[in-house]
């Protein structure tokens, strides 16, 4: 299913790479050795505890910073920067990296507002310096498989796209340090449903145009427990047992962004598409149905072990559907889609190969989740979403994205 293999690739490993942001998501760069085309040699973050992690995880040989632009100075030159710091801080850094002819892999979202998920896109442009939005969900088996379906033709053209998203590890993920603060994050529709609404587009083959939305703070403004948490990371007070929602304990000081939200969006291509994603369910899984001019699809589970069934005949309630094909792979959460992202990324790269992943695609992403922020934050008003400029379209088409066949699903 996955258009790369790790069996295929040439064990040259000799790609030095930075990573800029020591946080939860810096594992990824465990990624790169694991792949066989280059190491983590250098590292950077503004705290103590940041750059003594970075030694643990990439080895007491790694050149350990403070500031991503001394990352700049290190001889030789990095081949290529890693970007996992928080989500307000993407733009700046990826801007100040692609400015210096360093390759970057940004961890999405690509921003948190309009004007600085352009301003990488036309920096990337203008400097021709390679960008990948590290958008892990395009690789991950479940997506693979409802897109393979998809694209065999098995329910027909896409007319609808239903994504449901149970985050029942929410008030770990994201209430408990910046994600709960709007300034920092914009809200969860972008941070954590850009994931799904790239995926919404992939799959329909088009990008929202307009979009109307409701949201609310529904459960955790409640919890009156707060805590300033920056002293830790999410895996130190992560616990299944946190539950029930209101007993959360250690709850981030500022919480001003919706923990339950649900967005109708209209795409350029006449598909209709929405997006439900709740933070205080016990349950933590996505749900997508896809339905088309011959049937639909729907994946129950989205890791190893689940499975996708399909439905294209007439019946009345049918559990099992017509057809059912078993997931198989990501048993470990997204850990495989999260090796096949990096190894595109490090084969983009040094061999300049297509991406599954799209930075216009990331851009488009954000954009929507911004307009149903602003949508469900003014009363549901509907919003548009602006599309890219003619010049940064034409660019990334060009130098990035992979080839379409006829037939092939897109963006």
């Amino acid at each position: 299913m996955n258009d790369i293999s790790t069996d295929q690739l040439p064990a040259t490993g000799n790609l030095r790479v930075g990573i800029a942001g020591i946080g939860a998501r810096a594992e990824l760069g465990t990624r790169v050795e694991a792949s066989g085309l280059g190491k983590v040699v250098a590292a950077a973050d503004p705290t103590l505890r940041g750059r003594e992690r970075a030694l643990r995880l990439f080895g007491a040989d790694t050149t350990v910073v403070a500031d991503h632009r001394q990352l700049l100075e290190i001889t030789p030159p990095l081949d290529a920067v890693i970007v996992t710091s928080p989500d307000d801080t993407h733009a700046g850094i990826a801007v100040d990296l692609l400015r210096a002819g360093i390759p970057v892999y940004l961890e999405k979202p690509i921003a948190t507002t309009a004007e600085d998920a352009d301003s990488v896109l036309s920096t990337a442009a203008q400097t021709g310096t390679k960008l990948y939005v590290g958008h892990n969900m395009r690789h991950m088996a479940v997506v693979q498989l409802m897109r393979d379906v998809i694209q065999r033709g098995e329910i027909g053209e896409v007319k609808a796209v239903w994504c449901r998203h149970f985050v029942g590890n929410g008030g770990d993920y994201y209430f408990k340090d910046w994600h709960a603060d709007r300034r920092h994050s914009t809200s969860l529709l972008l941070q954590k449903g850009a994931h799904d609404i790239d995926i919404i587009h992939w799959l329909a083959g088009g990008y929202t145009r307009n979009v109307v939305a409701m949201g609310d703070l529904a459960v955790y403004g409640a919890v009156t427990d707060r805590r300033d948490n920056s002293d830790q990371l999410m895996n130190d007070w992560f616990s299944l047992k946190n539950w029930p929602p209101l007993e959360q304990t250690n709850l981030n000081p500022v919480i001003d962004v919706e923990d339950i939200s649900m967005v109708s969006m209209q795409l350029d291509n006449g598909v209709l598409a929405s997006y439900e994603q709740c933070h205080f369910t016990p349950d933590y899984w996505r749900n997508y149905t896809i339905i088309g001019t011959e049937g639909r699809l729907e994946n129950f589970g989205d890791s190893d072990g689940g499975v996708v069934r399909v439905w294209n005949q007439r019946s009345g309630y049918s559990a099992d559907g017509d057809r059912s094909y078993p997931i198989t792979g990501d048993a470990d959460g997204h850990s495989d889609a999260d090796q096949l992202t990096m190894t595109e990324f490090l084969r983009f790269v040094q061999h300049g190969e297509p991406t599954q992943t799209s930075p216009l695609a990331a851009r488009n992403a954000v954009m929507t989740a911004i307009a149903a922020t602003q949508s469900l934050r003014s009363g549901a008003r509907p919003q548009a979403v602006p599309p890219v400029s003619d010049e940064l379209l034409s660019y990334f088409q060009a130098n990035q994205q992979a080839p379409v066949s006829p037939g092939r699903i897109h963006p």
